[in-house]
């Protein structure tokens, strides 16, 4: 007895239960299960097939469940889908009317079979020999086109044995229940198209950040992966910091969301690169612009040495009437050029600091004087070559560190100007704060720690660490990994990092678990925690 009538208002209130559920589930495959399996549930069917519609004219076998068989196919928890498309049309183009699925799709309507072996106009020998292996019997077929809110149809809903909920009798599948499964499949198709759409939007979306990213890093050949290894090590400190279960950071949680926002920031950190110079982006040396400006100073410590020989042949001359000549005060006039040349390429190389000696004696050579090809008389040092000359940190001039540093300020300002959906709104934050530090010494904006969110100080860190253990810049070798964590501690006890921060960098080993996947070996040196500035051991160990 079809008791489908009678539980109409309980069925229809489950049907509305699945609407909301359907609508609620963001995983694909996730999505297909349930769409089979309430399916199944309201109208007590033994089996059923959910088919998706390619694109290429073929129904793909998506999900498979078979209760009494045990089967279970496709989707998140089943074995691997082992059957071939069916497709809508025959070799020779014409429709494949015999396949019931296809005839469902290309006739757009429900077909309602009591007993498949009962019916001639449909090819069920597939179904026979696989009765045949199995001992099962199938008998009524419901199988239901998925008609979206743009009446294409996305794919097929296919049930298989309905039964009486009292006897377990095998029954054809009632008009109610045909009513309530087209009901479903529809709400199915309609969510299925959106949840696609909202997918598809989500690639696109992703495919433009890390295509800004990329250009950022084909822009200069010394900052290549800057913009896809921040977000690495971004994600290796956000799923740490919320694992970790001792510490100050033991309550702290993120979402899949909240996750995902940081992933977006941490991607487009330096988009404000864009705007940047590209000589102040690859700058490797103090003098360099367009070029290497080294050379040139070369070319005026040749001229030096040039009329050094030539005032000494004239004095020669002027002595020609002596028994001797000695050249001695010649040879110590282009030794000491030459050891001044030197020095100015050592000085030329950045690094973290120069000394006041140094100062000096870059003072002391830009005094020199030297004839140009024109005649003239001129400083041997420009004002702006000799000031670049002592660049105390890295190989960038105040000026060119304003224009560089400038680069955050662009980014929030390009950052802000998107209109974000509420779940990506704290993207301009979280990626704005790369350089600020905790003490409010940072820019651009000089916030201090209790003014930034933790993910913002997350990308910090993430974004100072990869800089540090960079093999690919101009300005310095690449650094073992015990010095990158020396500075990086220093940081912390010069409050520059978040402190809690980089203690779960430090705990979870993620400076080693980033070294074995980015690093040359040869970076990955023997490392002694209790040297390293600002380390303790994890609560636990003590």
């Amino acid at each position: 007895m079809d008791t489908t009538r009678n539980d109409l208002p309980k069925l229809l209130d489950k049907l509305n239960a699945i609407g909301i559920a359907l609508s609620a589930e963001k995983d694909h495959d996730r999505l297909l299960e349930m769409i089979l399996i309430r399916a199944k549930d309201i109208t007590h069917a033994d089996g059923g097939t959910l088919y998706i519609r390619t694109e290429d004219d073929r129904l793909r076998f998506e999900i498979m469940h078979t209760d009494s068989l045990d089967i279970h196919m496709g989707g998140k928890t089943g074995e691997p889908m082992a059957y071939y498309p069916v497709p809508l049309y025959q070799k020779d183009g014409k429709p494949n009317l015999h396949n019931v699925a296809a005839c469902a799709v290309l006739e757009r309507k429900t077909i309602n079979i009591p007993d498949a072996y009962e019916v001639t106009k449909f090819d069920f020998s597939g179904t026979r020999n696989f009765d045949k292996k199995t001992g099962y019997r199938s008998k009524s077929f419901l199988t239901v086109p998925m008609v979206n809110h743009e009446n294409n149809i996305i794919g097929v809903l296919q049930l298989i044995n309905a039964s009486d909920p009292e006897t377990g009798e095998v029954i054809a599948f009632s008009d109610v229940s045909q009513q309530l499964v087209e009901s479903l499949a529809s709400q199915a198709a309609v969510t299925i198209t959106n949840r696609s759409l909202i997918d598809a939007q989500k690639a696109l979306f992703d495919a433009l950040i890390k295509l800004i990213a990329n250009a950022i890093d084909e822009k200069s050949p010394y900052t290549a992966g800057h913009c896809r290894r921040v977000p690495v090590l971004t994600n290796f400190i956000a799923n740490a910091a919320c694992r970790i279960k001792y510490g100050p950071l033991a309550d702290f949680n993120m979402t899949d969301e909240e996750i995902y926002e940081l992933d977006v920031a941490a991607w487009l950190h330096d988009c404000g690169k864009i705007t940047t110079p590209e000589y102040v982006v690859d700058k490797g040396t103090k003098l360099e612009t367009i070029f290497d400006r080294i050379e040139l100073l070369d070319t005026r410590f040749e001229v030096l040495k040039r009329d050094a020989v030539i005032e000494s042949l004239k004095k020669r001359l002027e002595s020609l009437g002596e028994s001797s000549f000695e050249n001695d005060a010649l040879e110590k006039q282009l030794k000491k050029l030459e050891q001044d040349k030197t020095f100015l390429r050592e000085c030329n190389i950045g690094g973290e600091s120069i000394t006041e000696e140094a100062i000096l004696r870059v003072d002391e050579i830009s005094d020199y004087e030297w004839q140009t090809p024109e005649g003239g008389i001129e400083k041997f040092l420009t004002e702006e070559e000799r000031q670049n000359l002592k660049i105390g940190r890295g190989t960038l001039s105040y000026r060119e560190r304003e224009i560089i540093n400038n680069h955050v300020a662009v980014t929030i300002k390009m950052l802000e100007s998107l209109p974000y959906p509420k779940h990506l709104r704290r993207v301009p934050e979280f990626a704005g704060g790369h350089h600020e530090k905790m003490d409010g010494t940072g820019y651009p904006n000089k916030l201090r720690k209790e003014e930034m969110s933790v993910p913002a100080r997350m990308l910090a860190i993430a974004d100072v660490f990869e800089a540090l253990t960079a093999k690919d810049r101009p300005y310095k070798d690449a650094m073992p990994l015990s010095k990158a964590l020396t500075i990086l501690g220093q940081m912390k006890v010069d409050n520059h990092i978040d402190a809690d921060l980089f203690d779960v960098f430090m705990w979870e080993k993620l400076y080693l678990k980033y070294a074995e996947e980015y690093l040359d070996p040869e970076q990955i040196d023997e490392i002694d925690l209790e040297s390293i500035p600002g380390y303790i051991p994890p609560p636990a160990a003590n």
